[in-house]
C-alpha cells in the first residue's frame, strides 16, 4: 500500500475518479479537493473573484499574505510531506508540476498519468513511470 499524493487540476475531469480508484486498491490517497483534515481544498476564487485579472504584484501580496492561501500551502504541503509517491494527472497546471517536481527532488517516487493529446515534455524522464491507464498506475504502484 502507498500513500499517494494526486497533483492535478481542478479543471481535470478525470482527477475524481483517479481518486476513487487509488483508493478502491487500497491505497492511503490525499484528495486536493477534499483533504484528510477537513480543511476545504484551496481555490483562488475564494479569495478574489477577479483573480485572473490580477496584476503581479497583487498576486505576489494575496499569496503572501492571506490567511487562506497560507491554510491551503500548508495542507498541500503536509501532504506531500506525508506521502511516498506522487501521482501526476495530467492535464494540469503549474503548480502540480512544481509538487511533482518537488517528489523527484526528494527522491519520491513519480508517477505520470497521461492521455493522448497531451503535450510531450523532455523533463517528464525525472519520472519513475509514465502511464497511460490507471490500471498501469495501479500495476506500477506494486514494484
Amino acid at each position: 500500500m502507498s500513500r499517494i499524493y494526486v497533483a492535478s487540476s481542478w479543471r481535470n475531469t478525470f482527477q475524481p475518479e483517479v481518486v476513487v480508484d487509488l483508493r478502491a486498491a487500497g491505497h492511503k490517497v490525499y484528495d486536493f479537493r477534499n483533504p484528510f483534515n477537513g480543511v476545504k481544498g484551496f481555490a483562488w476564487k475564494e479569495l478574489d473573484g477577479g483573480w485572473q485579472n490580477w496584476t503581479a504584484e497583487q498576486y505576489r501580496t494575496i499569496l503572501t499574505t492571506h490567511p487562506t492561501a497560507a491554510l491551503g500551502y500548508m495542507s498541500d504541503f503536509r501532504a506531500m510531506e506525508w506521502a511516498d509517491t506522487c501521482v501526476l494527472v495530467l492535464p494540469c497546471g503549474r503548480s502540480a508540476h512544481l509538487e511533482a517536481g518537488w517528489f523527484a527532488g526528494r527522491g519520491k517516487r513519480l508517477i505520470i498519468f497521461t492521455k493522448d493529446g497531451e503535450e510531450p515534455e523532455l523533463m517528464a524522464l525525472m519520472a519513475n513511470a509514465i502511464c497511460i491507464t490507471v490500471a498501469e498506475v495501479i500495476e506500477e504502484l506494486k514494484s
